[in-house]
């Protein structure tokens, strides 16, 4: 019999956007099924008064604290808060700079927001991610070439989210659909760059997908069709033996998360290289 799922508050406190502490704190909340956390996220927290309003809030729903907060002042200041409201806090960060200081026998510059600043890295990953909506579902095929990475497959397999993660990266990603009986383009076919892979999955969860997709004014489909279980097979063993006959890696993506789907391909283009 199923435990009854319950909550608690989890405060995540930072000085810059929040992003790390937002993926510790739902990595390990995943890990208690029957306990669901209620985020309450405090982004760009720099001055004591803010750090005061922050608690403000906690006081009315206490709860786990997180923080990622380089200025140690401020953070013995939220240590000292949560000690005296007898609540659990963790300084995500620390722990990692103690090893890094350690090991490089240097201490850290502090600086906060470092992993945001505009540098060639950050204009790389826009670059990215303007290339990758400018080849979104076959899109501007002609320069397949310029891609690093081609995913192709049939509607509903997380193409485009996929894709966009991966732009997040610094990886300029396209995607084109492929419709039963449609060849795949010429220039996909004659591409030498990019690590082109196909994403296919069980008629099942591609039937579900669909079920709950706004269909609008899709001529694509007939509706039937496009949630038919054998429909989809069908288009399934289209994709499969156009990736086949090219010699392209197919990835199923049934049971994966975009995350996931993302890493596996980007340990395929690590093998490629």
């Amino acid at each position: 019999m199923n435990k009854p799922q319950s909550f608690f508050h989890l405060h995540l406190i930072s000085d810059a956007t929040g992003e790390t502490l937002l993926a510790a704190g739902r990595a390990a909340s995943a890990q208690y099924k029957d306990a669901r956390a209620i985020e309450h996220i405090y982004p760009l927290i720099r001055t004591e008064k803010q750090v005061a309003k922050v608690f403000e809030d906690i006081e009315e729903e206490p709860g786990i604290i997180l923080y990622t907060v380089v200025d140690q002042k401020l953070a013995r200041g939220i240590d000292e808060r949560c000690a005296t409201m007898g609540l659990p806090c963790v300084s995500v960060l620390e722990p990692v700079l103690t090893v890094f200081q350690s090991y490089l026998g240097t201490p850290a510059g502090r600086r906060v927001g470092a992993q945001h600043v505009l540098d060639a890295e950050y204009f790389r990953r826009i670059d990215a991610l303007n290339f990758t909506m400018e080849h979104d579902d076959g899109q501007l095929p002609a320069n397949m070439d310029d891609a690093d990475i081609v995913l192709i497959g049939i509607s509903r397999t997380s193409k485009t989210p996929t894709s966009i993660y991966l732009a997040n990266r610094g990886i300029k990603t396209a995607n084109i659909p492929i419709v039963l009986g449609v060849p795949v383009p010429e220039s996909l076919v004659n591409a030498k760059v990019p690590l082109i892979v196909g994403l296919i999955a069980t008629a099942e969860r591609i039937s579900h997908v669909r079920q709950n997709r706004i269909l609008g004014n899709s001529s694509d489909y007939e509706p039937g069709d496009y949630v038919d279980r054998a429909a989809i097979t069908e288009e399934l063993a289209y994709a499969r033996q156009i990736c086949t006959r090219h010699g392209w890696p197919m990835i199923d993506v049934s049971r994966r998360s975009i995350e996931e789907t993302a890493a596996a391909i980007v340990a395929l283009r690590g093998k490629t290289r």
